[in-house]
């Protein structure tokens, strides 16, 4: 038996078998109900994605940044992971970083031969500049894509921190990380299509290390993305729609307070509501670390320090 055979993801799953002599409703149900098991077995890995984030947030807090590493399905979805920071959470490009086997022709085209080699896995990241104060999480659902165990082992010697993220346990990659978060979803419909149910595991895994970093980093203001960059008309509108849901105030209103701050969707709450001028929401801001919900609370109370 050779070690793909021994691997969860990579069994024939016996619910499937007849899927090919069904009718198209049915086949969508067999898939439906294969899905359903996603996301209890993301629940069952909780706590190791918890000390992943925890890990990440210490990295923001020194200027230092994620780094997704994967191959095929699992880079392109560390890559769009990354990509989607910037937007929705105005950080700044580099922040976070989705490095991909075969480099940006990849995201569109298969280059499956491109994983085979530790050595560009350790390349890509040191071609990156990768420090000690970074995180690397190696995305394969396998666990021995050779890309990755690469980049990990190499990200150790620099003395960052790694994460592994695969869906077969006591995977070569989770041995090889300080944190190993397996979430073991079982064999696909189609065996080894792992873009299905190993797929979506890990884009629930992906999303929540980002947003839950980004939370505990300052980056919303209740369940609002109060750090959004509004670069288009949706963000733009969706930028005017917190401004009015935080404060209470009309669209006018908001569109004005949006441009008296240049856009920047956090100041124009915390002006709105304390009456600050842009500046000292500014200083505000700083001295509670980004936190809105804190400079609120300090504006409030300075305010009433002051008429008392």
């Amino acid at each position: 038996m050779s070690e793909l055979d021994r691997l969860v993801s990579e069994g024939r799953n016996p619910r499937t078998i007849d899927i090919d002599l069904l009718a198209t409703i049915d086949v969508l149900r067999r898939i439906n109900d294969e899905d359903r098991v996603v996301p209890a077995a993301v629940e069952k890995v909780l706590p190791e994605i918890a000390a992943a984030v925890d890990r990440i947030v210490l990295a923001f807090q020194k200027g230092a940044r994620l780094i997704y590493l994967g191959a095929g399905t699992s880079g392109r979805l560390g890559v769009l992971d990354a990509s989607e920071c910037p937007p929705t959470f105005g950080v700044p490009e580099g922040m976070v970083i989705g490095l991909i086997a075969g480099g940006r022709d990849a995201l569109v085209r298969s280059t499956e031969g491109a994983e085979d080699d530790p050595r560009r896995g350790a390349k890509a990241l040191q071609e990156i500049g990768l420090t000690p104060d970074d995180v690397v999480v190696g995305i394969a659902v396998s666990g021995r894509t050779p890309y990755v165990i690469g980049g990990l082992n190499y990200a150790r010697q620099v003395g960052a921190t790694t994460v592994a993220l695969s869906c077969n346990p006591a995977s070569t990659i989770a041995g090889v990380a300080d944190i190993a978060i397996s979430p073991v979803v079982g064999p696909e419909v189609l065996t080894g299509s792992t873009r299905l149910k190993s797929g979506t595991a890990q884009k629930l895994v992906l999303n929540m290390l980002t947003t839950a970093s980004m939370i505990r980093i300052g980056k919303s203001y209740e369940n609002l993305m109060v750090d959004l960059n509004p670069s288009n008309r949706k963000l733009v509108a969706r930028a005017i729609r917190i401004v009015m849901q935080t404060t209470g105030c009309s669209a006018q209103q908001a569109k004005q307070a949006l441009a008296r701050t240049g856009n920047d969707v956090k100041l124009a709450i915390l002006v709105t509501i304390t009456g600050m001028g842009i500046e000292d929401a500014r200083t505000a801001l700083g001295k509670a670390g980004g936190f809105l919900r804190k400079a609120i609370s300090d504006g409030r109370h300075d305010a009433r320090d002051k008429t008392a």
